[in-house]
């Protein structure tokens, strides 16, 4: 029985056949990693010292410039020189504006004296209302031409508005000048201001007691301001304004301190300084954080949300955070973050709890 013989090994070859073509058991699952970018979320000064590059700016400047035109024929004070109030710092060849005025005031006296008649005359009848009005109207516009003519011969002196130093001078004897031409720059260096720039999570801090809507019996924050040349040596500021309008390119506002003048210090309008702020005493209860508006996303509610990256693990978890102003392209953070939380700041959609992520980029 040959058939028998042939069919027992191929029974046995057709299920080993079977076996080598079924499919290998699937390889375990690998866990996804997402690359994100972080920031973390410094302190905003509370308990601390804070440290701006600052600017020196005088108290008080002007653009002193002639209301006329002219030749100038004297200039008494040169660059660095002090200047008092009302004193002359240059002068206008005053010749035609002289022969302005002896011709208008010679008009004048005319039509003062034929006004002072016409008003004899016109008691007794003897000239009409018609003429008394023209003659009244004659004398006035004569004034008029005479106060303007001895105006500008007034005009022909450049004074000074306020006592200080002569910071630029911007023309040279005998030149030929324009009306509001760029004379001279005076500054008063007796109060010196101290500008410097600081974000807004910082604004009312700096500025202290100030702030009109700052707690009364808070203190004022001591700030001070020193110079590379000494840098130990310090000098108390106080504060004078804050500008309400933030830089567009930094989002951030300039504020304004004050200094008195120092004797024996030479201290400048353009120098550049250092400013301390004293935060220690501060508390921490209006904490405000800006955050790239790319790290605040909806939740399923679309409540505003952060995720916050666990550093040990590196997983993530939504954070409920309360948002603020839009600045730029950053986000005002009123709650729900704290000094040393790391965000999410790209790769944010793609996120769920738990998940594992590696940083690509941080600051």
């Amino acid at each position: 029985m040959p058939w028998r013989t042939i069919t027992f090994p191929g029974l046995i070859f057709l299920p080993l056949l079977f076996m080598g073509c079924s499919e290998p058991p699937p390889p375990d699952p690998v866990e996804t990693v997402r690359p994100v970018k972080t920031i973390l979320i410094e302190t905003t000064g509370q308990g601390g010292i804070r440290t701006f590059p600052a600017r020196i700016d005088a108290g008080r400047k002007a653009e002193l410039s002639f209301r006329v035109a002219g030749k100038i024929i004297e200039i008494p004070v040169k660059e660095g020189d002090r200047i008092a109030k009302d004193q002359v710092a240059a002068s206008l060849d005053p010749t035609e504006y002289q022969i302005k005025y002896n011709d208008r005031k010679a008009t004048f006296d005319k039509a003062k004296r034929n006004f002072s008649r016409a008003k004899e005359l016109v008691v007794k009848g003897n000239i009409s209302k018609m003429d008394f009005d023209r003659l009244e109207a004659e004398y006035k516009s004569a004034t008029a031409s005479l106060e303007s003519a001895q105006q500008d011969l007034n005009y022909t002196k450049l004074t000074a508005p306020f006592s200080g130093i002569i910071a630029k001078r911007h023309i040279q004897a005998f030149e030929e000048v324009q009306a509001k031409q760029l004379i001279f720059d005076p500054q008063d260096l007796t109060q010196l201001e101290v500008k410097f720039d600081v974000p807004e999570s910082l604004l009312r801090r700096v500025q202290g007691v100030n702030d009109r809507d700052a707690v009364r019996d808070r203190k004022p924050i001591p700030v001070f301001v020193s110079f590379s040349d000494n840098p130990e040596e310090h000098y108390r500021l106080k504060f004078r304004e804050v500008s309400t309008k933030a830089d567009a390119n930094t989002q951030t506002f300039e504020v304004t301190y004050t200094m008195e003048e120092v004797d024996g210090v030479t201290i400048l309008p353009g120098m550049t300084a250092n400013v301390t702020a004293d935060l220690s005493s501060l508390n921490n209860e209006d904490t405000i954080h800006t955050v790239p508006s790319s790290a605040i996303v909806g939740d399923y509610k679309l409540a505003p949300t952060a995720w916050l990256v666990d550093e040990v693990s590196m997983t993530v978890k939504p954070r409920p955070v309360k948002v603020g102003r839009l600045l730029g392209d950053r986000v005002q953070v009123l709650e729900g973050l704290t000094e040393g939380d790391r965000i999410v700041t790209a790769g944010t959609p793609f996120l769920v709890e738990g998940m594992k992520v590696k940083r690509v980029a941080t600051s």
